[in-house]
């Protein structure tokens, strides 16, 4: 049994990670001095095969005494963002009758890849981790599962219109989480991918931040779409800069998955609305025989301009982005439209040998 967890960049900090960091430390030191506030672990759903498993959560300072999750679904979207991390501290996880202690990297997250022992694999299907003794959903996923999905979340699963500046902070920050919509037809389309594949494993790769894991999953949940990883990006600097590339995010996102999930080929969903189709057509270029197809929801020119202020997609357009040769791209205004299109591909929405 040996434990990996991310690695820490050992270049010294920029500027903008030691100033969030004193200032995280001084709020930190103030709520457990003044308030009573305790670390509190905030679990994510992790994923991997018999034999290899990778846990994910975060720890948070919280009231002693507080009952109601921090990611209540019906909130002002800015209250996600009121958390404190409790960076380095040490937390046992638990998974598949082995115990290990992992610690927490700057910001609070606990990321581990956990090898079981051989002669213990853990069942396929929904399992449980414990973090500190909280239950971390976990989806392990058989040895002979062949296709899964990965998908992007605003404008593909929800309607966001981001990330032009003002609108996306009224979305994320003002608005009720309950308020937000699904994208017409895309949660039938899901369900019918999981009808056709039902092993299959469907992870949500966005830029969002980790902040909103708990509404994000209420959402997919309340719209029906099938149960599934997210794999969400930190909120706020880097230890190499003020801003984080969420291209890079889903680029390592995508790579990590090919390589901890061998054996899936994977259906690539996305819109047009902000840099999916370059980061599919370079997943199609560095994994060409592990993609079955690529999906793109095509935003109408209105749309463009909230995502963007342009009615033209960015990067020039999916036209000006196709996967590599031999991996069929499909385009759709909704749902609808995809499920039509990828219903002509072998083995997408019929499950391959049927009829």
């Amino acid at each position: 049994m040996t434990v990996t967890t991310t690695p820490h960049p050992s270049q010294r900090p920029h500027v903008a990670a030691l100033i969030e960091d004193r200032f995280y430390g001084t709020v930190a030191w103030a709520l457990r001095r003044f308030a009573g506030w305790v670390p509190r672990v905030e679990p994510f759903t992790g994923y991997g095969t018999a034999r290899r498993v990778r846990v994910m959560g975060r720890i948070v300072l919280a009231p002693a005494t507080a009952t109601r999750p921090s990611g209540a679904v019906d909130r002002r979207g800015f209250r996600q963002f009121l958390t404190v991390p409790v960076p380095g501290i040490r937390v046992p996880v638990a998974v598949g009758g082995v115990t290990v202690t992992v610690q927490a990297d700057r910001g609070g997250y606990v990321d581990a890849e956990i090898d079981l022992p051989q002669d213990a694999p853990l069942p396929t299907g929904w399992q449980q981790a414990t973090l500190d003794g909280v239950n971390a959903p976990l989806l392990v996923v058989d040895e002979t599962t062949t296709f899964g999905v990965v998908s992007d979340i605003d404008d593909t699963t929800m309607v966001t219109a981001v990330p032009r500046l003002l609108l996306a902070a009224w979305n994320t920050f003002v608005r009720h989480t309950s308020t937000r919509r699904a994208v017409p037809g895309m949660p039938e389309l899901y369900r019918q991918l999981a009808a056709a594949h039902p092993d299959a494993p469907f992870v949500y790769v966005s830029t969002g931040a980790w902040n909103t894991a708990r509404v994000l999953r209420g959402f997919l949940a309340r719209y029906g779409y099938p149960a599934g990883p997210l794999l969400l990006t930190d909120w706020g600097p880097t230890q190499t800069g003020w801003f984080r590339s969420g291209q890079e995010h889903k680029d390592s996102s995508i790579d990590r998955l090919m390589k901890d999930l061998p054996q899936v080929r994977w259906l690539l969903i996305g819109d047009d609305g902000q840099h999916d189709p370059d980061i599919y057509r370079r997943a199609t270029e560095r994994w060409s025989e592990r993609v079955v197809a690529v999906a793109i929801r095509r935003l109408t020119a209105a749309q463009q301009v909230l995502a963007h202020g342009s009615t033209q997609a960015p990067d020039g357009g999916t036209a000006a982005n196709p996967s590599a040769p031999g991996i069929p791209t499909v385009h759709g205004d909704d749902g609808g439209e995809l499920a039509e299109r990828l219903a002509d591909l072998p083995g997408v929405l019929v499950e391959a040998g049927t009829s």
